[in-house]
């Protein structure tokens, strides 16, 4: 069997391949699309043999690959194996497909009436299926690969012909496709595209909704609304000298994550699997992605690389000594999950962590509060998050039982998380009750850590919530939300950059704080050997650090936590990291909104 990424080098560089001869039963398919081509003159029988042979195998090619793309939606969401030969199998028939309508492109056109729009669809197939391998393997490579195909459908003009037809549902196609391209451009950070896109495809919802009397205007406009509110959730903007906007990416690079120094003990874990759980009402979202997930997505991967780069010549085998560890973490992005399948993904991705692996679980939700006082402070009595209903009722912060002698069920409690405890875990939890997974038990001696955010913002610090959290902003681009805090809306991209250098020599230091701390919870420690968690316990400390000497951060409420807790004194408090908060303040003209003597002041 061919491997995987052969397929892929195959469709990429379209290599030449055969086709399958189709099985007798797709015989009476074919005469009729052969009946129907020849219906407005001339006779079958006037068709070479040879031609005839080709639309054959073309519908069937076509055929086949329909069935097998549609199969897709059937397979399991959650678990990594049981899909893998089938996307092979699907990949194998686009790559021969696409070959295949390349090579007797003047044959489908005159026999089979081929239309540039039905090629456009056989890109666009091919560009999903790159997509969702990538959700699948978390790989961003292919989202690369992707664009490549729905960059191509957009610059040959495939879809261009499809307005001057009379059929709503062929332009719903073009549309479609308008809105899977803008979500690959925008977890590429190809922000100038999106807004191109973006202009493109108001004006054929436009032509679309003065051309057909549609009910599904509203959802389309919609749609654009989504994305205009998703490209402004960013609270700072780079600048070059002509003022245009710098697009920068959160994404690991390879200068990202503080580097370990020799004689460094920290423990050998990996992260391995990511649950990123978005469920806070009112945030602003695009295709079931909420800003805060998109933010964190990008948190645990590294920056994409060009796919063909990474690979062999075609058809030579993988290099035997080629690292088989994923270069990110698998992902599971679960947009207002029920608990069910909260609990369903959960499961599936804890039986399948691998050996010396971390599980990280990230949850932006609303909090879900408990109501009267009850006997026992046990995990299931300083309430959690919630969960998803299947019916929208809820608004506000805050859920309110009607029923106060019973737990609100859709709920996710510490006291739910308490099974998966029994292999590494590490929690994010970004919610107005986030305080709730203070109360963690470690019942099987794993290493586990609960990152939590503040439960309330000061009334002085703008309300950004509908545009993202606060902390996870923190979490993913520590210098955006510095500046934010600051009160600064722009910067230069020279000053930008000296001032994201220096914020390198401070999570260099930090992370020097904790490894030689003496009284730390080795549960850190054990998982500081990872470049994502490294990375994401620095920005935690820098946060922390960072909101105890802001003035307008005052009430206990306004800082993070986290379980088991830090030594302050050593890591959000130091004044060797207070003095370096101080520097970066200074750098951006902004010393005025700090303490200058912080412990003096608590």
């Amino acid at each position: 069997m061919l491997t995987f990424s052969y397929l892929l080098i195959c469709l990429v560089c379209r290599l030449t391949g055969t086709v399958e001869k189709p099985p007798r039963k797709r015989k009476s398919r074919t005469e009729f699309a052969l009946k129907e081509i020849m219906s407005s003159g001339g006779a079958e029988d006037d068709i070479p043999q040879g031609e005839r042979k080709t639309v054959t195998d073309f519908c069937y090619l076509l055929d086949k690959s329909k069935q097998l793309f549609n199969g897709l939606r059937d397979l399991p969401q959650y678990g990594q194996k049981q899909w893998q030969s089938y996307f092979g199998r699907t990949f194998d028939v686009y790559t021969k497909l696409w070959k295949f309508q390349q090579q007797h492109r003047q044959v489908l056109d005159n026999r089979y009436g081929l239309k540039r729009w039905q090629i456009g669809e056989i890109a666009s197939k091919i560009g999903q299926l790159y997509y969702h391998y990538y959700l699948r393997t978390s790989e961003t490579s292919y989202l690369n690969e992707a664009f490549s195909f729905y960059s191509a459908i957009r610059q040959r003009s495939y879809y261009s012909q499809v307005n001057k037809e009379d059929r709503p549902e062929l332009v719903v196609k073009k549309l479609r496709y308008y809105a899977r391209f803008i979500v690959v451009c925008l977890l590429l950070n190809k922000m100038d595209v999106v807004k191109d896109l973006v202009k493109e495809l108001s004006d054929e919802i436009e032509d679309y909704t003065h051309r057909f009397n549609t009910e599904d205007q509203v959802e389309w406009n919609l749609v654009l609304q989504e994305v205009a509110a998703f490209i402004e959730a960013d609270p700072v903007m780079v600048l070059n000298d002509d003022n245009t906007i710098v697009i920068t990416s959160n994404r690991l690079a390879e200068t990202g994550a503080p580097l370990l120094e020799q004689g460094m003990i920290v423990g050998q874990l990996s992260l391995a699997d990511a649950l990123i759980i978005g469920n806070c009402n009112n945030q602003v979202k695009f295709s079931e992605l909420t800003v805060d997930m998109f933010r964190m997505l990008q948190a645990l991967e590294r920056e994409p690389m060009n796919l063909a780069s990474q690979m062999n010549k075609p058809g030579m085998q993988e290099s035997a000594d080629k690292p088989t560890r994923r270069e990110n973490p698998h992902k599971y992005l679960l947009y207002k999950p029920t608990f069910s399948q909260l609990y369903t993904f959960l499961a599936a991705s804890f039986k399948e962590l691998p050996a010396n692996s971390v599980l990280l679980i990230y949850l932006s939700a609303t909090g879900v509060f408990p109501t009267g006082r009850s006997d026992s402070e046990g995990p299931y009595d300083f309430g959690g998050v919630l969960t998803n209903s299947n019916r929208d009722i809820i608004n506000g912060d805050a859920i309110h039982k009607r029923n106060q002698s019973h737990k609100e069920m859709h709920c996710l409690h510490p006291g739910d998380l308490y099974p998966f405890t029994r292999k590494p875990l590490f929690i994010i939890v970004d919610s107005s009750n986030s305080v709730a997974y203070k109360n963690f038990t470690n019942l099987f001696g794993q290493p586990l850590v609960c990152l939590l955010s503040p439960t309330a913002y000061p009334k002085a610090l703008q309300d950004q919530s509908q545009r993202g959290s606060l902390f996870t902003l923190f979490l993913n681009n520590p210098l955006m939300a510095f500046l934010f805090v600051s009160g600064l809306s722009s910067m230069r991209r020279g000053l930008w950059e000296k001032c994201q250098e220096y914020l390198r020599k401070i999570n260099r230091d930090i992370a020097q704080l904790l490894t030689h701390s003496r009284s730390i919870d080795q549960a850190f420690l054990q998982f500081f050997g990872d470049e994502f968690l490294r990375l994401l316990l620095t920005r935690f400390i820098f946060c922390s650090a960072t909101m105890r000497m802001h003035k307008i951060f005052r009430e206990t409420r306004n800082y993070p936590e986290s379980y088991p807790q830090l030594p302050r004194d050593e890591t959000v408090e130091n004044p060797h990291l207070q003095k370096h908060i101080l520097e970066l303040a200074s750098i951006l003209d902004v010393r005025n909104v700090f303490f200058e003597n912080t412990i003096d002041d608590y």
